[in-house]
């Protein structure tokens, strides 16, 4: 299923919504799956209003993911002005509780190595401050630190 989701930043912060699921956490940025005939501009608008309630203004869409023939990822540069966000609901939240459990505004430092990943695959450089930021880091090669298995 595909999915359209918005990139809004409020200096050098990025809102992200926090997810919980099957026992495991995580940032994204506000978004979800697209609706049959809703076209993907309009769903990041819509997913940004359902899990943020604050009303976003298009900028320019920042990347396009094809993860398989019938999954792509599109992901907006969304104007919200001085709105304050709240945590607002998924609606394709599972039986048993929220999906959402938080939402702020997240410095690069703020975030897991996964979820720094996802947000350049989003289109993060294509924003003058953080590819600024890039080119400032470290050459050295280096591997983010791995998971500890789960004990069953």
């Amino acid at each position: 299923m595909s999915r359209a989701q918005c990139i809004v930043v409020r200096d050098d912060r990025i809102l992200m919504v926090k997810h919980h699921q099957n026992g495991e956490e995580w940032w994204c940025l506000p978004g979800g799956g697209i609706e049959s005939g809703e076209k993907p501009d309009a769903a990041a608008l819509r997913e940004l209003k359902e899990e943020c309630l604050v009303d976003g203004h298009l900028l320019r869409l920042t990347s396009t993911v094809a993860y398989s023939a019938d999954d792509y990822h599109y992901t907006y540069l969304v104007e919200i002005g001085d709105q304050a966000p709240r945590l607002g609901d998924d609606p394709d939240k599972k039986e048993g509780g929220r999906i959402l459990v938080d939402f702020g505004w997240r410095s690069l430092g703020d975030l897991s190595e996964a979820d720094r990943c996802y947000l350049w695959t989003a289109g993060l450089l294509t924003i003058d401050s953080f590819a600024a930021e890039m080119l400032s880091w470290d050459r050295s090669p280096a591997l983010p630190k791995k998971r500890e298995p789960k004990n069953s």
